[in-house]
Parts: C-alpha cells; structure tokens; sequence
C-alpha cells in the first residue's frame, strides 16, 4: 500500500509509516485488496486527510470502520458518495443539523463539503472487506488512527472533538482536554437514537459557538 496521503499529514505521520506494524497492516491490506473486494477505493483510503490538511483541521468527527456496501464509502467517516442512499446514521445525522442549526435535509450524503472546512471524519480503522464489518479491525489501524489523534492534541490548539458512541468517547484518554474542546453524546445509529441518546445534543451549534469563540471560521453544515 502506498501511502499517497496529503504532504502536512506524511511529515507529521512518517515515524508511524516507518513502524514495524503498519509495514504488516500495508501488507495486510494489500493482500485483502487482491484477494477480496474491500472498501473504500484504494485510491481514498486516505480521503479524509487529503480534503483536511492538518493545520487546517479545526473539528474532529471519529467513526469506526467503513460502509461495507457497494459504492458507499468514500474514505471519510458517516459519508457516501454522491448519489447513493443515505445509511441510516447519516439520516440521523443530517435530521439533527436541521433542528439544531435549520439547515434543510441535504440530497447528496457526500461530507467531503465539510471535511473541505476543516472537519477531520476519521475512521479508527481505514478499510473494510465487502459485506463483513469490522472485518479489518485489530489489524493495525487503530494503532495508526489513536496516533493520528495524539498528533493533532500535540501540536494543534483548540480542537473541538465530537465523540459518539462508547467507542467513540474511549478516544477522550488520547485528547488533553486544557487544550482542545470535546462534545460527548450517544451514536446516530437508529438503536442509540431511538433511546434519546442522540436527538438533541446540537453539536453543530455548540461546535460553532466553540469555533467563533476562538476567532475561527465556523462550519457550514
């Protein structure tokens, strides 16, 4: 696997690349990519840092592992590519922005729009073989992403993190909270939604409160 990643991530990231367990995770995936059908595209696997160069980077959504559906993943977190459906997170996704900051539900589920914006949408695990979730995990990625996290705790200021879910907000250990702002609340999956543990936390306006606070740009939705 070549590792074709936006040049302000590659300076950042190279000790990672250079580690013995990502040298088995890029064979790994390599093989998988061969033998399997496996998502995203190789070509995105690294989409979400390409459309959000690091010190740009002023937001952080973290999922778990792609869409394993046809056509569905395009490398950044919760987001399809033009044109197909939206799964149903997403749906609960874009529901919540509408009552939060009234912007009207969107047709495309595209958020490379957002990730244009500085909102980093990290996967912890980058790949995923067709119609098998979490078939990639414990593989290597989640050592790669955890050090993605501590990078931009490290070296950026004032960094709003959106953790949802429980797996999500285990990453909190990994962010030092003096210096950036972290939003918790329950996974947009229709299972946590449906307990009210997602409608109703306006993170879209809260991040956007933190972000005008600080003197940055705040996010269109």
């Amino acid at each position: 696997m070549n590792v074709n990643i936006d040049p302000s991530w590659k300076t950042r990231l190279q000790p990672e690349f250079e580690k013995p367990y990502f040298q088995q995770l890029a064979n790994f995936v390599k093989q998988e990519y061969r033998s399997h059908t496996c998502y995203p595209k190789g070509k995105d696997i690294f989409a979400a840092f390409d459309h959000c160069p690091f010190h740009e980077t002023k937001v952080v959504i973290i999922g778990q592992d792609p869409y394993h559906g046809p056509n569905q993943a395009n490398g950044l977190c919760f987001s399809v590519k033009d044109g197909v459906p939206h799964p149903p997170s997403l749906v609960n996704i874009f529901k919540e922005i509408k009552v939060d900051v009234g912007v009207p539900y969107p047709k495309s589920g595209n958020l490379e729009r957002w990730a244009d914006q500085g909102v980093l949408l990290l996967n912890a695990v980058l790949t995923v073989r067709a119609h098998q979730a979490g078939s990639h995990q414990n593989k290597g990625w989640e050592t790669f992403t955890d050090a993605v996290i501590q990078s931009i705790s490290e070296h950026l200021e004032g960094v709003v993190f959106l953790l949802w879910g429980g797996f999500a907000k285990k990453k909190s250990r990994l962010i030092d909270q003096r210096k950036h702002h972290i939003l918790t609340s329950g996974h947009p999956s229709p299972l946590s939604a449906n307990r009210g543990l997602w409608f109703g936390n306006q993170h879209f306006s809260k991040t956007n409160e933190l972000l005008e606070r600080m003197g940055k740009e705040k996010i269109n939705w």
